[in-house]
């Protein structure tokens, strides 16, 4: 999932501060006749925010989450998504942000300057003359520099299954992530391992374990028997360190009691959103959870 440059929001921020419309690029396979392809919905939950923009001045560590598409027979799909930064090559689009910084700066140096009751005239002549005492600190803490600095923008990988298997779509998906950015090419083509993961590696039966390899390390996942447990593929020790244990058993009363829950979090890039909506509906059996709303800010 990427985007072409279009206008963002936010626009009291500053341009790399600012989200953007993103777009699936591609998905493979085409089409599944008995699990169609919602292409707005996996491009909402894989980018809720929209795209963004960084130099190298800034944080760009790989960040994992995890989403739940619900139908209207009940029937749900899971997602497992890495989020990276792609250093920008378009000319067009770093001449771009860098108009939008300019715009920005003298947006901003015009409110300063009018706050201190300067006349359009001498902000005009401040600013050809190349005022440097306000320009140059915000050039300096909120700036970008096309000569100087380098622009990545977001990017995702997804991995969208039938059933909550977790850990191995997020280890299969840091291999994959791995052997793109490494200097060293990876044993085999990166296409034959998605290759192998969509068409020659099938569902584990219920009650056995399933093992296939990713580019670098085997990977294993185990499926629940009939007469066990769910699967639950999450961690609860992030839920019980986010929310604390009263907060969390609040939380389970509420659910026992049936009682309607409106979780609110904010931020995307946490496995806990769907850890709450797998984790602690599944230690409930035999009773069963219908629904679990989750709000990311």
């Amino acid at each position: 999932i990427n985007s072409s440059f279009v206008a963002g929001e936010n626009f009291d921020q500053s341009p790399l501060r600012r989200t953007f419309k993103s777009k699936v690029l591609a998905h493979y396979p085409q089409n599944i006749e008995w699990n169609p392809f919602d292409q707005d919905a996996v491009n909402m939950l894989c980018m809720p925010k929209g795209l963004s923009f960084r130099t190298q001045a800034d944080n760009r560590d790989p960040q994992l989450h995890s989403f739940i598409i619900t139908r209207e027979d009940g029937s749900r799909t899971y997602g497992f998504v890495l989020t990276f930064y792609e250093e920008v090559t378009s000319k067009q689009i770093c001449t771009a942000m860098q108009m939008l910084y300019q715009m920005h700066n003298a947006e901003q140096y015009s409110s300063v300057c009018a706050s201190s009751s300067c006349s359009m005239d001498s902000l005009a002549s401040s600013i050809d003359e190349g005022d440097a005492t306000s320009l140059a600190k915000l050039q300096r803490y909120n700036s970008y520099d096309i000569s100087r600095d380098m622009l990545y923008v977001s990017k995702c990988i997804c991995l969208i299954t039938p059933l909550p298997f977790m850990q191995a779509c997020k280890k299969f998906l840091i291999q994959l992530y791995k052997a793109v950015t490494s200097q060293q090419p990876p044993p085999l083509p990166l296409e034959s391992y998605i290759y192998n993961i969509l068409y020659e590696v099938p569902l584990p039966p219920p009650g056995r374990s399933l093992k296939f390899y990713g580019v670098y390390e085997p990977i294993i996942c185990q499926r629940p028997g009939p007469n066990e447990l769910p699967l639950s593929d999450y961690p609860l020790r992030e839920v019980f360190e986010l929310l604390g244990l009263e907060n969390l058993v609040q939380v389970f009363t509420c659910v026992l009691l049936e009682m309607q829950i409106l979780l609110y979090s904010q931020g995307r890039h946490s496995s806990s959103n769907v850890c709450f909506q797998q984790a602690v509906p599944g230690h409930l059996q035999p009773q069963e959870l219908i629904e679990f709303h989750v709000i990311q800010s």
